[in-house]
């Protein structure tokens, strides 16, 4: 016994004087690991006496308990410690003058698609979408893409998968086809959102954002559809008239289609739309294909319509004077800072878009 005492003496000794946690992980190595001393006790209890047997191993047991007791409670005190000293060092002094407020700007993007939808809304169009990864059923077969066409290509199209089921969609058309299967026309929507090309320059980039805008019914015609883009552009840019020209063109989507370019001239080097002998081309457009319709089950001799498709950012940088599409997806505080819009300036057709 006088062994097992001396060895509990020792290390309560021990674990009063430690203060860290490794020191109290050596000391519980010491006693309880595979050689520790209260380990190599438990192996001599074969070679005691019977008659001295029982009562060793009640006391050896005792001190083990007791031990382990005392390490438990000091790894919880050195732990509380721990904590307490942290909350100390971490501390808040509220004394402490308050910080400038800075109030976040909205992103020129943003800010387009807020006017956008406002003004398309003036006129009865509501807002859908869509998402991201499409399937290709509805990104090319639906919308009359060939099997053939360039755009199905993996140096244009950003494929997820091998079989080229699944991708990244690369215009926000698929919104028509997705909102004409699980509805019946009429139609009158559109779909501002994310699309992706393979592409990247000054004025192109792998990811960026289109309008997508559809209105199916009867009786629509290629004069409905100038008469909304010439309500749109003039809306947009905030000008009184607007000069536009409509320029034969092809997508498998739209037949007639249509490049839609609007006057502009500049002033004291910068671009002023609306008058002018130069033409910028901004969207394309066109009455929406028969076999678009059939593919959603849409009778194409009852309901005729138009779509237009326009680049969001483009718009943007228009309106706004950006010269480089690539600023827009910098995260640069400054340059939103200086672009960027007053959170509580929601755009309204009423008191102006961009006032």
């Amino acid at each position: 016994m006088s062994d097992l005492k001396k060895i509990k003496d020792e290390f309560i000794l021990k674990l009063k004087n430690k203060s860290n946690l490794s020191e109290i992980n050596q000391i519980k190595s010491d006693l309880f690991g595979k050689n520790g001393l209260i380990s190599l006790q438990f192996k001599k209890i074969g070679t005691i006496a019977d008659s001295e047997r029982k009562k060793f191993a009640a006391d050896l047991n005792g001190i083990k308990n007791e031990l382990q007791d005392l390490i438990s409670l000091k790894i919880i005190e050195i732990e509380n410690a721990d904590i307490n000293e942290k909350l100390e060092k971490e501390k808040i002094d509220i004394t402490l003058p308050e910080r400038a407020f800075v109030r976040g700007r909205i992103h020129p993007v943003s800010q387009t698609i807020d006017e956008i939808s406002s003004i398309f809304s003036e006129i009865g169009f509501s807002v859908e979408e869509g998402p991201d990864v499409e399937n290709e059923y509805n990104n090319f077969t639906a919308l009359n893409t060939p099997d053939n066409h360039p755009a199905r290509d993996m140096h244009d199209t950003f494929y997820l998968d091998e079989k080229k089921q699944k991708l990244l969609r690369t215009h926000t058309s698929p919104v028509q086809i997705r909102t004409m299967l699980k509805d019946k026309p009429p139609f009158k929507i559109i779909a501002p959102g994310r699309t992706y090309r393979s592409d990247s320059d000054q004025t192109h980039s792998p990811m960026f954002h289109q309008v997508e805008g559809l209105h199916i019914d009867k009786n629509i015609n290629m004069g409905h559809l100038k008469g909304c883009l010439n309500y749109f552009i003039k809306e947009f840019f905030e000008v009184e008239k607007i000069k536009m020209r409509f320029r034969p063109s092809h997508f498998p989507f739209t037949e007639p289609s249509a490049e839609v370019d609007i006057g502009y001239e500049i002033k004291d080097g910068k671009i002023v739309i609306g008058e002018g002998d130069k033409w910028l081309e901004i969207l394309g457009c066109g009455m929406v294909h028969p076999n678009v319709l059939k593919n959603v089950k849409v009778d194409p001799v009852k309901f005729q319509g138009y779509a237009f498709g326009i680049g969001i950012d483009r718009l943007a940088m228009l309106k706004y004077g950006i010269n480089d599409l690539r600023a827009f997806f910098d995260c640069d505080y400054r340059w939103l800072n200086h672009f960027g819009f007053d959170p509580l300036d929601v755009p309204t057709n009423y008191r102006g878009l961009s006032r």
